[in-house]
């Protein structure tokens, strides 16, 4: 069921201590919605931080302080200090980018403070001052967390990278297996442990997963030259498509792209080719539109869902899953980027789509599953601006799809405090779209025959593997 008018909002317990939210952009604005409608907690000890003084007035008129500063390496401890104090509890939201994620999560565990967050940040200027490419890479950064997780299991919970992708796909592609097993009469008992799930994925014959998705929302304004137009954060969204190019790397692969480097240390489940994310495109499917090209914009969950299905030795394993995003944003973004690659500059102008200017469209975000006997299979959320509308002011689409995975991200840490440090692939994926699903509009399996051997040109000659059309030689478009 979705959420209507009048519904008796469930609440899942109360928060003691203060809260204590990073970042106030679209998604920190939607979010705050969802805390107050589906927690207890005292108003005077909710904090948001933001550098921001734009954001002041908004902050204040819904009752909460408004800390009006930017967290740096040299100031975090103490002002988090300041707002949490001894207290030993409270919630750490941090939805912001340029700061450390793996250095809040660090202060927070210490103070046993619960924490969550969508993307393994670091601090500011590390996406552009950096030299290195490898140490650029969601790769490094995510080894980084595992290690500290490694080094200091248990303890207080603090979940990481918990919004839409990575986080909520996470749950869909355990959802999507089973649906595949019952599908193909295979046992759909649900698995109990990491194992059990990689073996089943293994069992269904699954080469891979996309991260498909397409955002269809628009205004009926034109996109002015030299603004980036976008419907989520539009630093976000170049930081990441400034990275190398990232994506798990299966066992089925029987060829390396150009410029591609593995690694080895660590989980050693992806590689990452020598061009940006946002400038390589590979070829998937989604319903609404079909066959399309997509942007290889490195995610966490190309390397998460990659390691957590990965069966035998990381070294030489005998079974893993490809995975890598396949983005098609906004028209309006992809105009935004190729002005922006084009030109070698940063647009100085950068605007989100609201929900009230978004005329038409839909963010149609899923799990592409392929390979296995019934070839693909595409399962996730079809929600549209429209039906956002109705289910939680502030947000858009896109930001509806990651808000309402930062509410059940919480949900799961308040009733598990105790959990450590986990990634969105190590914890109740049901119970977790139990509490996200009234948000996420229709949420639908879909089956296709499409391969990325279809309908390809004939009149220029490529190098394809016509005996395995699930390739990556075939989805990467040169």
């Amino acid at each position: 069921m979705n959420y209507s008018a009048g519904t008796d909002y469930p609440n899942y317990g109360r928060i003691s201590g203060p809260i204590v939210m990073i970042g106030y952009g679209s998604i920190g604005r939607g979010t705050l919605p969802l805390i107050e409608r589906h927690f207890d907690f005292d108003r005077d000890k909710l904090v948001v931080i933001d550098p921001s003084a734009a954001v002041a007035d908004d902050i204040k008129a819904q009752g909460y302080r408004h800390v009006e500063v930017a967290l740096t390496e040299e100031n975090y401890a103490e002002v988090l200090d300041s707002l949490f104090g001894e207290h030993g509890a409270g919630f750490c939201v941090n939805l912001s980018v340029d700061t450390s994620s793996l250095d809040l999560m660090k202060y927070c565990r210490a103070k046993g403070v619960l924490y969550i967050d969508t993307v393994v940040e670091p601090w500011g200027g590390f996406y552009f001052e950096t030299t290195d490419n490898a140490a650029r890479t969601n790769y490094a950064l995510r080894e980084r967390v595992r290690d500290e997780k490694a080094a200091n299991p248990g303890g207080t919970t603090a979940v990481s990278c918990c919004g839409a992708n990575p986080g909520m796909v996470s749950w869909f592609v355990k959802e999507a297996l089973l649906t595949l097993a019952r599908d193909t009469g295979r046992d759909a008992q649900v698995p109990t442990n990491r194992e059990g799930w990689a073996k089943l994925m293994q069992s269904l014959g699954v080469k891979g997963v996309h991260i498909a998705e397409r955002d269809t929302q628009a205004r009926t304004i034109p996109r002015p030259a030299g603004v980036f137009v976008n419907t989520w954060s539009v630093e976000g969204f170049i930081a990441e498509g400034y990275q190398p190019a990232e994506l798990g790397w299966g066992t089925h692969e029987k060829w390396m792209p150009e410029g591609a480097h593995a690694h080895d240390d660590g989980c050693q489940a992806s590689i990452w080719l020598s061009r940006p994310g946002a400038d390589t495109r590979v070829r998937t499917w989604c319903p609404t539109e079909g066959p399309q090209f997509g942007f290889l914009v490195t995610h966490n969950e190309a390397i998460s869902i990659a390691d957590y299905y990965t069966v035998g030795d990381k070294a030489a394993p005998e079974f893993r899953p490809t995975c890598h995003y396949a983005y098609h944003p906004s028209d309006d973004a992809v105009l935004s980027l190729h002005e922006m690659l084009g030109s070698g500059k940063v647009q100085e102008e950068h605007y989100i789509l609201s929900v009230d200017e978004i005329a038409t469209g839909i963010d149609e975000l899923g799990v592409l599953l392929y390979g296995h006997e019934k070839n693909a299979l595409w399962f996730g959320s079809r929600l549209s601006n429209e039906e956002t509308r109705t289910l939680a002011p502030f947000q858009n689409a896109t930001g509806m799809q990651v808000s309402s995975a930062v509410l059940a991200g919480m949900v799961w840490a308040l009733e598990n405090p105790e959990a450590g440090i986990v990634e969105t692939d190590e914890i109740d994926f049901a119970r977790c779209l139990e509490v996200q699903r009234p948000y996420l509009g229709p949420v639908e399996a879909h089956y296709t025959d499409w391969t990325p051997l279809q309908d390809r040109n004939k009149h220029f000659r490529e190098e394809l593997d016509h005996d395995d059309p699930w390739q990556f030689r075939n989805i990467l478009a040169v």
